[in-house]
């Protein structure tokens, strides 16, 4: 079940549970059936507010996607439009409502702070411990998602990760070759034996593959197509999409849609809140003619249609999305005029209300330096967030997931993250990633776990107080996810700033403590839903706290009907916060 496009389907019609074909037995044409004569229909009406807008409130621009100049715009990252023209009214139906940037916010006198995961102690949690996992001849080794997956399925209840290994005598013209790990907790990972190569977890061979996108497309309703693959592979010159689909995401049918030409490091997300799929393409732009660099971009491509879309999905320039943006951070020691900082690769899912990227930004050095001075190139995982799937605010350009200086730690350089990503482990958020270091001269390229807390990417914090700007929602129930020394009080006003009757803050009974599932009631004993639907705004009212999300859910048991990102163990296995 998919989270549709306007406000007026938020209530999701029969026929997308059970499928809109015929139920007669013999299979033929269903006898025609008089309707039922019904006057007044009871129909949801779309507000006016909320009329021709996305899930969020947000209207599209009339030119989408937005074009985009490779020349001007190359090193201007993105500002979201959304944020500098934002809508009159938010429908916060679908999620949590995270603070991430400021388009749920009207007035504050809270400060914004950004909050980062901790590295798992064990790490890595998955090292390359096989032939097949083997680089070449002279000892480097490879086990780790280049994108890849790992994922929480809820139908089999097990974690799940592909990866790509060295290859070893399996290995296609020194490419890698695609593996499969599993786990009960998430930490302890086992490589198990398979059919496809028997004795090993080998599950995809035979091309020289690059990155690769592993989807569990948890709203399909397909199950032989349950699983897809998007496979970057062919060689220098010669890259393309492969698309795939799986029943069991053991075995793998190449669907013969392959893309046009695109770059390596190029990879593919679902954006659900739009049900559209994303090409999220490196291209290698010189600016210049006289440039001695090219400076790593991306090019975007949509369609509803994987195999279509996959088809069409190509690398070019009339596709420009976003280069570096003017303010990242650079190499500390390497400044040789080689085009860095520059965007290596944007992975993103949808996680409750919004879309998380994660963006790997290359510092340098180019590979030729690396190989003189025998380091490796410094990629950094950032965090952005979008709220139409292509539009990305990046306030804080420090690391989400940061390399270590130490050369012989697992992740010394070229993080790289993980489709899948995060994972949702009771209060915890579990992300994964790619980090290399180097014996010798070899490369070991490893995966790790790091751990967030749920919403925890950023919280409005300190004493002072907080207003929303108009919004519509369909609960009833209020929660909050807060970390509160003080008190936490919450206020409902009207649309023009009033205090609605028996929502005032001394009506609001007080939270406090450390909840990431909270829920606010009132002393009046009311619920929110005699004003569903109604343009209300939020007041919170903290005191020496965070205030990471808060939500209006339809259930007394909190849950927000937002994403679940890849999943986890006791949700919904639609990837739906629902019960």
């Amino acid at each position: 079940m998919r989270h549709k496009f306007l406000y007026s389907v938020a209530i999701i019609a029969a026929c997308s549970l059970t499928g809109c074909g015929s139920d007669s037995p013999s299979g033929g044409e269903e006898p025609v059936v008089p309707p039922t004569p019904n006057p007044e229909p009871d129909e949801p009406t779309t507000p006016d507010d909320l009329v021709g807008t996305i899930y969020n409130g947000i209207k599209l621009p009339a030119q989408w996607p937005i074009l985009r100049s490779a020349t001007s715009d190359i090193r201007k990252g993105m500002s979201p439009f959304y944020l500098s023209t934002r809508p009159t009214t938010v429908n916060i139906a679908v999620g949590r409502q995270l603070f991430v940037d400021n388009f749920l916010i009207e007035t504050t006198t809270l400060s914004r702070k950004f909050h980062y995961p901790d590295y798992y102690s064990g790490n890595p949690i998955l090292s390359p411990d096989k032939d097949w996992e083997k680089t070449g001849t002279k000892g480097a080794a490879f086990a780790a998602p280049f994108s890849d997956g790992v994922w929480y399925d809820e139908q089999d209840q097990k974690y799940k990760m592909w990866y790509m290994a060295g290859g070893g005598s399996y290995s296609t013209n020194s490419g890698g070759i695609t593996c499969y790990a599993e786990s009960t907790d998430g930490i302890s990972w086992t490589k198990p034996s398979l059919s496809i190569v028997s004795g090993t977890n080998i599950v995809d061979k035979g091309l020289q593959r690059d990155a690769s996108t592993v989807w569990i497309d948890k709203q399909e309703t397909n199950a032989s197509k349950r699983y897809k693959m998007f496979q970057v592979a062919g060689g220098a010159g010669k890259w393309k999409y492969i698309y795939k689909t799986s029943a069991n995401g053991i075995q793998w049918r190449d669907n013969n849609t392959p893309s046009q030409s695109v770059t390596d490091r190029s990879t593919v997300y679902k954006n659900p809140f739009r049900d559209v799929w994303t090409w999220s393409m490196r291209h290698n732009v010189r600016v210049n003619a006289s440039d001695p660099y090219t400076v790593r971009a991306r090019d975007y491509y949509e369609n509803s249609d994987p195999a279509t879309g996959n088809q069409n999905a190509k690398a070019e320039l009339s596709k420009f999305w976003f280069g570096p943006w003017p303010n990242e951070q650079k190499h500390p020691k390497y400044n040789n005029n080689d085009g860095a900082p520059g965007i290596y690769n944007l992975d993103a899912i949808a996680y409750e209300s919004i879309m998380l990227g994660f963006f790997s930004v290359w510092q340098g050095p180019e590979n030729d330096v690396c190989s003189k001075d025998n380091v490796i190139k410094r990629n950094q995982i950032m965090v952005g967030y979008s709220r139409d799937g292509y539009s990305w605010q990046r306030d804080d350009m420090n690391p989400f997931m940061a390399v270590s200086d130490n050369r012989s730690d697992w992740n010394n350089g070229n993080l790289q993250s993980v489709v899948g990503a995060p994972l949702i482990v009771g209060d915890k958020l579990y992300f994964y990633l790619s980090g290399r270091r180097l014996e010798g001269t070899n490369e070991i390229t490893s995966t790790g776990l790091a751990i967030l807390r749920r919403d925890g990417f950023a919280s409005m914090s300190g004493t002072g107080e907080l207003t929303t700007v108009g919004i519509r929602f369909t609960g009833e129930n209020f929660f909050v996810n807060a970390k509160v020394d003080g008190e936490l009080r919450v206020e409902i006003l009207d649309a023009n700033g009033n205090v609605v009757s028996g929502f005032s803050k001394a009506d609001c009974k007080v939270v406090k403590g450390d909840n990431c599932k909270a829920k606010v009631e009132w002393t009046s004993g009311k619920t929110l839903s005699s004003l569903k639907g109604q343009k209300i705004k939020v007041k919170f009212y903290l005191t020496d706290g965070d205030l990471y999300a808060f939500w209006i859910s339809p259930e007394s048991t909190g849950e927000s009907q937002g994403y679940t990102a890849g999943g986890g163990p006791g949700l919904n296995k639609l990837g739906i916060d629902k019960k």
